[in-house]
């Protein structure tokens, strides 16, 4: 018997039980049913015949069968456990499935000023400060706060001395000037930006112009005048804290900035590391391909001097930072264009003593703009061409673009293009838009 039942747990691993099992004479009867039976037989002999009238006494299994059943049965629950364990698998908790998913990425927001994050669209809104800083010889050098400006326009105000419009928002800063006087082209320049004008006077028709706008101009309530290290008329400054208070009073809560096309920081740190890959020297391996099939070596322009005229002291030179993708701003002379930062907690009466060490101008992108410019009926002040289209040189990633800079209106934002028609997205950070004059002005890069 053992070896009957041996053979057949083989035929069955084996897959020979051909036809060996008759499923009709497995007993499938109910406990109830067994039990009804074995009455029934008690009661006569004529019971047999009566169910083998029916369709025959059922056959009770022998032990080959039943192995057979239990061999079968066991594969069975086998089977069906695995099948509920791949379920199992494939149909996880979505809290278990996404375990090792990332969290969405939170949106990121861009200033509408400088291109760069910020923590809050809502910061976009935020009211803007437009201010005419000197750059002269008498005494505003080193100027306060110039690196905290998003944008900053040079152009010459008089005999040849440049003077800065320099645009802020979200500015945090304890001291900010010296403070100058007010020309009609920087007012042009401002009105997009939506912001409060800060001036110490300026030419007749600028000062009539800007009482249309936000208009601040040498009001002690807001200003003040510093007597060490600066002298009159480089000496009105104001704070961001006093600049929030003028427009608080005023009911100015908010700006509507038009302002430039950017790329994002990612974008921008991108092209100016494929542009410093470009500018590498070609390998001894990269030597021995034929030329056709060797890479273009595009040098990186890392010099740029723009001249307004003839006075060394007002032209600048710019040298390109690879590390940080941005332009140290010099003096014709070659001497640094340094800036103090104030960020004290206290009123500033002494910025070259208070704010710890100057520091060099450094703008992101540089912007030259090609004007016309004339005298003045007074034949003193200088009129500069603002509305129209000129010539545009943009310096950015290391590289030149040149193109076309175009102003519909007073109200409308400058538009800078390349050759081919298309807008020229800039690099985020500070924007430094030098006016060139087209007669006697130049730049060299």
């Amino acid at each position: 018997m053992k070896d009957e039942e041996n053979k057949t747990i083989e035929e069955i691993r084996d897959g020979n039980l051909g036809g060996k099992i008759d499923l009709n004479s497995i007993d499938t009867s109910l406990p109830e049913e067994k039990e009804d039976l074995g009455i029934r037989r008690k009661r006569g002999g004529n019971m047999k015949s009566k169910r083998g009238r029916k369709g025959g006494e059922r056959k009770r299994l022998s032990k080959k069968q039943k192995i057979i059943l239990i061999v079968i049965a066991a594969l069975l629950v086998i089977g069906g456990g695995v099948t509920a364990l791949i379920l199992i698998l494939n149909n996880k908790p979505a809290e278990i499935a996404n375990e090792d998913n990332p969290e969405k990425k939170p949106k990121k927001y861009y200033s509408v000023l400088t291109g760069e994050e910020i923590a809050d669209e809502k910061l976009n809104s935020s009211p803007t400060f437009c201010m005419q800083i000197p750059n002269g010889l008498d005494g505003p050098r080193p100027q306060v706060g110039l690196k905290k400006a998003g944008v900053v326009f040079e152009a010459i105000a008089e005999a040849g001395i440049t003077r800065f419009a320099a645009v802020f928002q979200n500015v945090e800063a304890s001291a900010l000037g010296p403070i100058r006087s007010l020309r009609l082209y920087y007012l042009d320049w401002d009105v997009p930006f939506d912001c409060t004008i800060v001036h110490a006077g300026g030419s007749a028709e600028a000062i009539a112009e800007a009482h249309n706008y936000r208009d601040l101009s040498e009001d002690p309530t807001y200003e003040w005048r510093i007597r060490d290290g600066y002298w009159a008329p480089n000496n009105l400054f104001t704070s961001s804290e006093l600049l929030t208070k003028f427009n608080a009073d005023h009911g100015y809560e908010t700006s509507e900035v038009k302002g430039f096309s950017h790329l994002k920081p990612e974008k921008a740190a991108k092209v100016a590391k494929k542009n410093q890959k470009a500018a590498e020297p070609l390998s001894e391996k990269e030597q021995e391909k034929p030329a056709e099939e060797r890479r273009e070596v595009k040098p990186l322009v890392e010099n740029i001097r723009v001249n307004f005229g003839g006075a060394a002291a007002f032209n600048t030179i710019y040298a390109y930072n690879r590390d940080t993708n941005s332009y140290s701003r010099s003096y014709g002379d070659g001497s640094a264009h340094l800036t103090y930062t104030c960020e004290t907690d206290s009123k500033v009466t002494a910025p070259k003593k208070e704010c710890g060490e100057p520091s060099q101008v450094s703008p992101s992108v540089i912007a030259v703009m090609m004007v016309d410019q004339w005298l003045d009926t007074d034949r003193y002040h200088l009129r500069t061409q603002t509305i129209g289209t000129g010539v545009a040189y943009i310096f950015q990633n290391g590289q030149a673009i040149k193109g076309t800079w175009e102003k519909a209106s007073r109200e409308e934002q400058i538009v800078f293009k390349n050759e081919k028609g298309k807008k020229i997205s800039l690099t985020p950070g500070q924007l430094w838009i030098a006016a060139v004059p087209n007669n006697g002005g130049s730049v060299q890069y």
